[in-house]
C-alpha cells in the first residue's frame, strides 16, 4: 500500500465530495473525541461513509481505547477502518485484531521533542495487531495529539519509517507547500493532511486540496522509481 493520501476532518456531504473529486484517496472523520468538539455528527458521519463506499474508504479518528466499543462503533458507522489516536494498550489491540479481524487498524505515533524511545515500543509492542503506524505532531501548549497544524521532526518520523514492520502514514502540519519534501525526506507509504488544507473558515479549501494530491502523487512517484 505505497502512495495513499488521505483527507482528514470531512465536516459535510458537499467537503467530502470536493476531496474526492480532487483525488484523495480515503476521508478521515474525527469522531468521539475527548473535548466532543467534533465537526459533524456521526448520523451525518455514517451517511456520508456508506455514500463515498466501496470506491473511498471512510475512515474514523478517534480517542477510543476499549477494543469492543471500537468494534461496536465502528459497525454502526458502516467503517471498515479505525485510526486509533488514544493510548491503546497492545492488550486492547490484540483483542480488537480478535474480535474484528477484517477491522483495517491505523495506531498513531505522536511525535514530541524526545519521545523517540517511547514510539519505538509502541511500534514493537503492538506492530503484530495493527496494519498502518500514523505519525502526527504533539501540542504541548493544549496537549493535543493531532490536527494541530504543527510540523514535527521528520527524522524521528524517517526512523520509524526505518524500523517499523508495517507501513506508516505521515501526518503533522503537512500541507501543498510541504508534503512533497516530506515525502521525499521521511519516505512514508502514506500522508494525510487536515488543518494544511483548510481556509479561513475551516473548510477545505479546493485548490489546496488539488495541488496537495498532485504535489504527493509526483513525490510517490519518484520515490517509487527510485526504489525500483
Amino acid at each position: 500500500m505505497h502512495g495513499l493520501i488521505q483527507v482528514a476532518g470531512i465536516i459535510d456531504q458537499a467537503e467530502a465530495d470536493l476531496i474526492i473529486e480532487e483525488g484523495a484517496d480515503w476521508l478521515g472523520f474525527a469522531l468521539r473525541l475527548p473535548k466532543k468538539n467534533e465537526d459533524l455528527s456521526e448520523a451525518d458521519a455514517a451517511a456520508i461513509v456508506k455514500a463515498i463506499q466501496p470506491e473511498h474508504k471512510g475512515v474514523i479518528i478517534t480517542y477510543l481505547t476499549d477494543a469492543d466499543e471500537i468494534k461496536g462503533f465502528c459497525t454502526d458507522m458502516g467503517v471498515g477502518a479505525i485510526q486509533l489516536h488514544g493510548d491503546v494498550t497492545p492488550e486492547q489491540l490484540r483483542r480488537l485484531r480478535t474480535i474484528a479481524p477484517d477491522l483495517y487498524v491505523l495506531k498513531s505515533l505522536v511525535v514530541k521533542s524526545d519521545n523517540i524511545d517511547e514510539l519505538s515500543k509502541i511500534v514493537e509492542s503492538s506492530s503484530e495487531w495493527v496494519d498502518m503506524f500514523i505519525t502526527d505532531s504533539f501540542n504541548p501548549a493544549t496537549g493535543a495529539k493531532g490536527a494541530t497544524g504543527l510540523l514535527h521532526d521528520w527524522n524521528v518520523s524517517a526512523e520509524l519509517v526505518r524500523i517499523s514492520p508495517r507501513p506508516l502514514m505521515m501526518a503533522g502540519g503537512l500541507n501543498p507547500d510541504n508534503v512533497a519534501d516530506a515525502i521525499e525526506q521521511v519516505r512514508p507509504a502514506a500522508v494525510d493532511a487536515h488543518t494544511g488544507l483548510e481556509d479561513s473558515t475551516g473548510r477545505k479549501d479546493r485548490l489546496k486540496v488539488r495541488k496537495f494530491v498532485q504535489e504527493a502523487r509526483r513525490a510517490f512517484a519518484r520515490t517509487a522509481d527510485e526504489q525500483g
